[in-house]
């Protein structure tokens, strides 16, 4: 912005990378996860380091996110701390301890069973999203948590909504508050710049 302040903190990808995408045989992992560290220089974010997450089956729940899709996970923890989280099973999304304080949760968003990650957190979902009324997955902002903590904030786009080339800017529903002081975002933005030949997958206007 004019003062100085980051109002904007993207991922840019080449268009060549969505080509020979790796794919998991039955057994593995199943997604591919790319570790993207902050500048060394420059100003601070309330974003500590960056994580995507390239799901090539997509993951649960079914017939919502079960497609090729990448996962932007911007970490508002240190590394050290995503090291920490640890489930028992996916299930534990649904117990008391992991449930935020209302007033960190947005408007609209649920921590259903069924979103818990070791390494990564709960996964906080907005069941109003087109995706949960049977219309096809293109875009979805989801909030995760690890006791009742916010941990990550998480843009996820599907692969056929890229190579769609779309230039979009999408609101976010903000919770009345936040774990850690800092900018956080009021939209997020995936655009194709076909000048540069990239993708952007962007938190914007940070407040």
């Amino acid at each position: 912005g004019a003062d100085g302040a980051v109002t904007s903190i993207g991922v840019v990808m080449t268009a060549a990378a969505l080509d020979g995408l790796p794919t998991r045989a039955p057994g593995e992992r199943s997604d591919v996860p790319y570790l993207l560290p902050m500048p060394a220089s420059g100003p601070k974010t309330v974003v500590d380091h960056v994580v995507v997450n390239w799901e090539p089956a997509g993951h649960a729940p079914s017939k919502v996110y079960d497609v090729p899709h990448f996962d932007f996970h911007f970490y508002v923890v240190d590394r050290g701390e995503v090291e920490k989280v640890v489930f028992a099973s996916p299930d534990a999304s649904g117990a008391p301890d992991q449930q935020p304080p209302a007033e960190l949760m947005a408007a609209g968003y649920i921590l259903p069973p069924g979103t818990a990650k070791s390494k990564m957190g709960v996964h906080a979902v907005n069941p109003a999203s087109g995706e949960f009324q049977q219309q096809p997955f293109n875009a979805a902002f989801i909030y995760g948590y690890y006791n009742k903590r916010l941990t990550f904030i998480e843009p996820m786009v599907s692969l056929a909504y890229l190579k769609s080339k779309p230039s979009v800017s999408l609101p976010v529903s903000r919770p009345a508050k936040y774990s850690w002081p800092g900018a956080y975002p009021s939209s997020y933005r995936v655009a194709f710049d076909e000048a540069h030949q990239v993708y952007e997958i962007a938190l914007e206007d940070l407040r």
